[in-house]
C-alpha cells in the first residue's frame, strides 16, 4: 500500500504541474474569473491545493480552521509557489510512513463541528482521489479557455516517468 500511495502522490505531482504550467499559459482575467457560469480556474486549483494541504495536516493530527481565500492568490505563479511547499511537505510525510502507520485511525473536526474518523491510508487515497477530480475539472475550464493540459492519464505520467529514468 506504501509503494501505491507514493507512487500515485507522484503522479498527482506531476499532473498538478501539467495543469499549473497551461494556467500559467492563460492571462491573467482568464485565470481569476469564472467563465460561462463555471467557476474560475483559479478558484479550483486554489480549492485543490487547500484540500491538500488541509488532509495532510488531518494525517498529523492537526485540524486547521480556515479556508484559503482565491483572492490571496492573485497570480498563478503566486499559487504554484504555494502548492510546490504543500506538495514537498506531503512527500516528506509520506516519506516517514511505515505500513503501520497506514492503519493509525486519525480523528478531525470538519468545518461544521462534527467529528470523522479515518485510518490514515484511506484519508490520503481519499485526498488523491479529490485532487484528481479538481484537476479534470480545471483542465475541462483550461481546455476551453484555449489552454489543455494535454493528457493527464496515470499510464502517460507512468510511460514518461520510465523514458526518463531508463524503466
Amino acid at each position: 500500500m506504501l509503494q501505491a500511495l507514493r507512487f500515485l502522490y507522484d503522479y498527482n505531482t506531476w499532473a498538478m504541474q501539467r495543469v499549473l504550467d497551461a494556467a500559467g499559459r492563460l492571462r491573467l482575467q482568464q485565470f481569476v474569473a469564472g467563465q460561462d457560469g463555471h467557476e474560475a480556474i483559479r478558484d479550483v486549483l486554489v480549492h485543490t491545493v487547500w484540500a491538500q494541504l488541509i488532509w495532510l495536516e488531518r494525517c498529523r493530527g492537526a485540524s486547521p480552521a480556515a479556508f484559503w481565500q482565491p483572492g490571496d492568490f492573485p497570480y498563478v505563479a503566486t499559487l504554484a509557489a504555494r502548492w510546490r511547499a504543500v506538495d514537498t511537505a506531503t512527500h516528506t510525510y509520506l516519506d516517514t510512513l511505515t505500513d503501520d502507520d497506514l492503519e493509525r485511525v486519525i480523528s478531525y473536526q470538519n468545518f461544521a463541528g462534527e467529528t470523522w474518523r479515518y485510518p490514515v491510508w484511506q484519508a490520503l487515497l481519499h485526498q488523491a482521489n479529490h485532487a484528481q477530480q479538481h484537476r479534470s475539472e480545471a483542465a475541462l475550464l483550461l481546455t476551453h479557455a484555449g489552454s489543455s493540459p494535454g493528457s493527464l492519464d496515470l499510464l502517460v505520467y507512468e510511460d514518461e516517468r520510465a523514458a526518463r529514468t531508463g524503466g
